[in-house]
């Protein structure tokens, strides 16, 4: 279970898929957040025999703000209603876990993994939660001390949990996500109908969308249209912003312009748009970059500054450090409006720093995560099967 992001959902979803490999009779339950605006991807997936959805409530934390948040009455009053919420999931957690018996519960994060891991654990229902960040988000961090067993990105020392209870499996991303080569780059190229000698730049803010970004994008492209005449534009805008955006390009763009950007919501085969791309600028939520680590791509990323922890800053600045991606700050987008497209084209210009680039956020993958979580969940659902297994006289 998870919810609230597709950084928490297409993890769900890859493990999913390796469990069914590995065990096919498996049931495979996914319980999500009332209201989640992504939730349907699961619900949908062949993976999940069944979803359920419960309330959760967020306490709402803004990177860098301090205690200049406490005195922010909506704010406040919003944190207020969203702890009636969880003790409303927890009582639906409750019931819907007793009915449902399930041998482990794997929680991805969000705050929806807070009512289902303390009703869990006052079930006894072992769970693993799992931890794609440097830093541990709030919901995993109140739920860990009942939890079998915690799966990170990282080396198991980054993080305070219980070393002997820690395992190391990186982020896990869907099968269909693997090394691009020259020649498969222009396979996904050939499928999405474009042009293999021309340039593809792909921009994806998230399932939801990042509209900071998706109006700093749309400034840069503008004018990389009329840079590179062989350029053409998928642009990921998110669900909620699909229609701005639309709207956004047809005033602002020449109809000869217009079709060479492609506008869409949220992107269920995403791995071709990635893959067929010579450039791809994102934020840095740990899901995105470990795909695109698996697939070797060189990357612009736009950190969001306000997220609590700060980790999508602390992620883009560790790759910045390794050379591993382009780190474009909000900062500097409103500094510089022209600051994305000039970087933009600065790689579109270099092949050797986007080689470079690409193969040392590659250094990062980590392919077989979600085939190792699917055979971590198992084998600690069988040991605790055994544990309370009933012996024979």
């Amino acid at each position: 279970m998870g919810g609230g992001s597709g950084g928490h959902i297409t993890p769900l979803l890859a493990v999913a898929s390796e469990l069914k490999k590995e065990q096919p009779d498996t049931r495979v339950v996914y319980i999500g957040q009332t209201g989640d605006g992504l939730g349907d991807i699961a619900h949908e997936h062949p993976t999940v025999d069944e979803s359920y959805t419960i309330r959760a409530g967020k306490l709402r934390r803004y990177h860098g703000e301090g205690l200049r948040q406490l005195l922010d009455i909506p704010t406040t009053l919003k944190n207020i209603r969203d702890s009636l919420y969880v003790l409303a999931g927890l009582v639906q957690s409750w019931r819907l876990l007793r009915r449902l018996a399930p041998d482990m519960i794997f929680i991805k994060g969000g705050f929806v993994g807070v009512p289902v891991g303390l009703a869990a654990a006052s079930l006894k229902i072992p769970y693993i939660t799992h931890d794609s960040d440097a830093l541990p988000g709030l919901a995993n961090r109140i739920i860990a001390r009942w939890a079998v067993a915690h799966a990170v990105a990282l080396p198991e020392e980054v993080y305070d949990y219980p070393i002997d209870k820690t395992v190391t499996v990186g982020v896990p991303v869907a099968a269909t996500y693997v090394p691009v080569s020259a020649e498969l780059q222009a396979k996904y190229k050939r499928q999405l109908g474009l042009p293999e000698e021309g340039r593809l730049l792909f921009i994806i803010g998230g399932g939801l969308g990042a509209q900071r970004v998706n109006l700093a994008a749309a400034e840069a492209i503008a004018h990389l249209l009329q840079e590179y005449r062989d350029l053409q534009v998928v642009h990921g805008v998110g669900r909620a912003n699909e229609e701005q955006m639309q709207t956004l390009y047809t005033t602002t763009l020449s109809a000869a312009e217009q079709s060479r950007v492609e506008v869409k919501g949220y992107i269920t085969d995403a791995y071709i748009y990635s893959g067929a791309a010579d450039v791809i600028i994102t934020r840095a939520g740990a899901t995105q970059m470990a795909e695109f680590a698996v697939q070797g791509k060189p990357c612009i990323v736009v950190p969001n500054p306000v997220l609590a922890g700060g980790h999508q800053l602390k992620n883009a600045k560790y790759l910045q450090d390794k050379n591993a991606a382009v780190l474009v700050t909000e900062q500097e987008l409103q500094d510089n409006p022209n600051v994305l497209a000039a970087r933009t084209s600065e790689l579109f210009k270099d092949s050797a720093k986007r080689r470079q680039l690409a193969k040392n956020l590659a250094a990062f993958a980590h392919p077989a995560a979600a085939k190792q979580l699917a055979t971590l969940l198992l084998k600690e659902a069988k040991n605790t099967q055994k544990a309370h297994a009933i012996p024979k006289e």
